[in-house]
């Protein structure tokens, strides 16, 4: 079988990167997908008012859909959203939150099928590896369920008369993270157990 040369095949898929494959992959309609997606979530809406980029199967060449990125606009009205709600998450017992986390993990294995296959798709890897991601992201939920109900504190002798130290755990607050694109969901869900679990803690004088 004679292959193409790999310029013929770019020269090809640059000129068609006007049009998307799309429609080839129903599991992209069921994970709630378009041909032209908002790239950025504040919170409580999509946006993308920055440039469109064009998701490629590594294979072919061929555009999947499109992702219309954030712009600086976008990003502070996450910032805005996430200054909203930090209050109210911080104050939410740890047992509520793993409530939280658990329901995420149901979502993820409601639909591991399909995002196991989109997995394989846009990262150019085999089927098995794709599920095996979204395997990792359940597990981390289900062990931050566990973890949420666990969170140790100590009770410490002071050096001052008539006082104790209490070691409290708080939320680590706002996060930024720069995550590898080439497993974008067993990485994000380590992050998500991390930052849902796991707290800076502060010693109280009582």
């Amino acid at each position: 079988m004679k292959l193409a040369r790999p310029s013929y095949v770019l020269k090809k898929y640059i000129r068609n990167q006007s049009s998307t494959v799309f429609s080839k992959y129903p599991f992209l309609a069921r994970l709630g997908l378009a041909e032209t997606n908002m790239g950025c979530w504040n919170g409580k809406e999509w946006l993308g008012n920055g440039n469109t980029h064009s998701a490629l199967n590594p294979a072919t060449g061929e555009v999947i859909a499109k992702v219309k990125f954030g712009n600086t606009e976008d990003y502070e009205s996450c910032i805005k959203n996430m200054h909203e709600a930090e209050a109210e998450w911080m104050s939410t017992p740890p047992p509520k939150r793993g409530e939280i986390v658990r329901q995420i993990g149901n979502k993820l294995r409601e639909h591991q099928e399909d995002l196991g296959s989109l997995i394989s798709l846009e990262m150019g890897k085999i089927k098995s590896e794709g599920l095996g991601e979204v395997q990792e992201y359940i597990d981390m939920c289900d062990l931050a369920v566990g973890m949420s109900r666990q969170i140790p504190g100590q009770v410490l002798p002071s050096e001052r008369k008539d006082h104790v130290l209490l070691e409290t755990w708080n939320p680590l607050g706002k996060i930024g993270i720069i995550s590898a694109f080439n497993f974008p969901s067993a990485v994000h869900g380590n992050i998500l157990y991390y930052h849902s679990v796991y707290y800076m803690f502060v010693y109280q004088s009582f």
